[in-house]
């Protein structure tokens, strides 16, 4: 247990942020598995719609830092070949 007034704060916050965080990457994984059931059935048109949103979706998780830019990055690259493939 903290010590300190500041210390119970920080920890407060953390589980904030841990329980936002935790909750964009389960969406996150979520939107992914839609996306790439799509890509498996073969349909480029919902696989697209999909990829639109699983992009939006990792530009705002990394916007407010629940995964790095980078990462956001090349899962919306991986993705988007993979559309590319059905189509």
């Amino acid at each position: 247990m903290p010590n300190k007034k500041s210390a119970e704060r920080r920890m407060r916050s953390n589980e904030t942020k841990r329980a936002r965080n935790r909750s964009l990457k389960s969406n996150l994984k979520t939107l992914e598995k839609k996306m790439l059931g799509a890509v498996d059935a073969g349909d480029p048109q919902t696989a697209a719609a999909a990829l639109s949103r699983a992009t939006s979706a990792l530009d705002r998780a990394a916007k407010v830092g629940a995964i790095h830019k980078a990462t956001a990055s090349r899962k919306k690259s991986r993705l988007a070949l993979k559309v590319k493939a059905v189509a």
